[in-house]
């Protein structure tokens, strides 16, 4: 099993999302807890993928059209550190 460690900031913005953002992101959390996250390539909706530029290192998964959750992997096993949630910027 995985460790999941959130910013301290993210159960605010959870507050303000979508409740079906917040679905996804619970049913996220509960792959990476039980799998990890090479598990989310298996499900084409999440579209989890590297980021780059100044955000390279961190990964990015699809909660909805509009919302992503950026995210780190720590150690390589054991932990994944969820730094924001955030509107997709076009």
């Amino acid at each position: 099993m995985w460790v999941i460690k959130e910013h301290h900031d993210i159960k605010k913005i959870c507050r303000k999302m979508p409740a079906a953002v917040v679905k996804k992101y619970e049913l996220w959390k509960d792959i990476v807890y039980r799998h990890g996250p090479g598990k989310l390539r298996d499900f084409p909706g999440f579209n989890d993928e590297k980021l780059k530029g100044k955000r390279k290192g961190e990964r990015s998964s699809r909660l909805s059209q509009q919302y992503r959750v950026i995210y780190s992997v720590e150690r390589q096993i054991v932990t994944v550190f969820v730094l924001e949630i955030t509107p997709h910027q076009y």
